[in-house]
């Protein structure tokens, strides 16, 4: 029951409510506990009253809470989740993520900050072109976050609940310009041809091994790093992907799982590659003993691809390879080294692979951009045969324009 006390005050009206409600006994003496509240209306006063019987009820102490921020909750949830089965890579994007949060929130509390106050952060973010993708990591982040100070009491409900990510509208620029952003995703033969001609007349030690291992395989960037000569298969001319490597440098590196299960398989290597390869391998068997001598901390783990100290190549120095041998090419798309692995699909299902096929080659459990490309290039074809249909049959189509005599 409410009880409500008329106060004067220096507002409009010249007086406020307090109202009264009898909360929770308190939990170590038993005692009574009311709850007083004020607010221009009695509606408001009771409201106030009630959202703290509601947090008293389920243990939530606001004293204690009012000055913990999201923050405080964030730093401690992410060192609980990084002690679980994640990989150091993920731990460092949700980092990420929580510094978006903390940069719009800053220092006021998670038990203030209302559905409304975490729509407007991702109207922001849609405000300053966050992508799709990166918003729904982002909310997430928040979601986990919020459920953790739930859990522990720090606040009643998530306000991600229920949340709209922003979505921009596709435009009709967008529908008519869909076949050249999809083609802006791979190379094709002859920007292959370019870049490998560069290659050959302006490529360092390992370039030509790198870059026609990533166009013939599929293989993503981390995977190539993570090989050792023991996945390489010169028998059957196959290799194994069963790791991936997560470095900050080239001394600093984790071997890790794959990103998903399906990304484990065997990849068949064209036999030019494989021979190569075998090339690739006899030179760093001669080179090594000069290494060894002269690095006395030599890295011997049999990378494929590896420094002159032993230590394997990471993802960013693939990406620098590349730049700087695009420079060089007359390609203009944004070409980075996860290119080669789209310019495999679009190989593929130039020699008319099936889509099942393709997704275990590149270890693709479920890709948007792989269909997109692999429906493209079909297409592309589907209407070259009826080119070379309306050619070779051109005598024959010719006689339906011939009127009865």
């Amino acid at each position: 029951m409410a009880s409500y006390t008329k106060i004067p005050a220096n507002n409009k009206q010249g007086y406020k409510w307090i109202c009264t409600i009898e909360g929770p006994p308190d939990p170590t003496t038993g005692k009574r506990n009311q709850i007083p509240r004020r607010a221009d209306t009695q509606k408001e006063a009771l409201a106030r009253a009630q959202a703290v019987y509601n947090e008293r009820k389920l243990g939530i102490d606001s004293k204690k809470t009012k000055k913990i921020t999201i923050i405080d909750v964030a730093e401690e949830w992410l060192k609980t989740y990084s002690k679980g089965k994640v990989k150091r890579r993920s731990v460092v994007q949700r980092g990420v993520q929580i510094n978006n949060l903390n940069n719009y929130f800053k220092k006021k509390p998670i038990s203030k900050i209302t559905h409304r106050d975490y729509q407007n952060f991702l109207n922001d973010l849609d405000d300053q072109e966050y992508a799709h993708n990166t918003m729904l990591g982002i909310n997430n982040t928040a979601n986990m976050i919020f459920k953790y100070a739930i859990k522990h009491k720090i606040r009643i409900d998530n306000p991600t609940i229920d949340a709209v990510i922003p979505q921009k509208v596709t435009t009709v620029e967008e529908i008519e310009n869909k076949d050249q952003l999809i083609e802006d995703k791979y190379l094709n033969r002859s920007e292959l041809l370019d870049f490998f001609s560069t290659i050959n007349e302006h490529g360092e030690l390992q370039d030509k091994e790198i870059f026609y291992l990533l166009a013939f395989s599929g293989v993503r960037s981390g995977e190539l790093c993570a090989l050792k000569w023991t996945d390489i298969d010169f028998v059957s001319n196959q290799i194994r992907i069963t790791k991936t490597m997560d470095s900050d440098n080239m001394r600093n590196y984790q071997l890790e799982t794959p990103k998903t299960t399906g990304s484990i398989r065997l990849v068949p290597i064209d036999e030019n590659v494989m021979i190569m390869l075998m090339e690739h391998k006899e030179r760093q068997a001669t080179q090594m003993k000069s290494q060894r001598d002269y690095f006395k901390d030599y890295h011997d783990k049999k990378f494929v691809f590896r420094n002159n100290d032993g230590y394997p190549f990471n993802a960013q120095h693939i990406r620098i390879r590349m730049q700087r041998i695009i420079k060089d090419t007359s390609i203009t798309k944004h070409a980075t080294p996860h290119i080669f692995r789209h310019t495999f699909v679009s190989m593929l299902a130039e020699a008319e692979v099936d889509l099942n096929t393709i997704m275990q080659r590149v270890g693709h459990e479920n890709e948007k951009t792989t269909l997109n490309i692999y429906t493209h290039v079909t297409q592309k074809m589907q209407k070259n045969a009826d080119l070379k249909i309306k050619n070779h049959y051109a005598d024959v189509l010719n006689l339906s324009t011939l009127q009865d005599m």
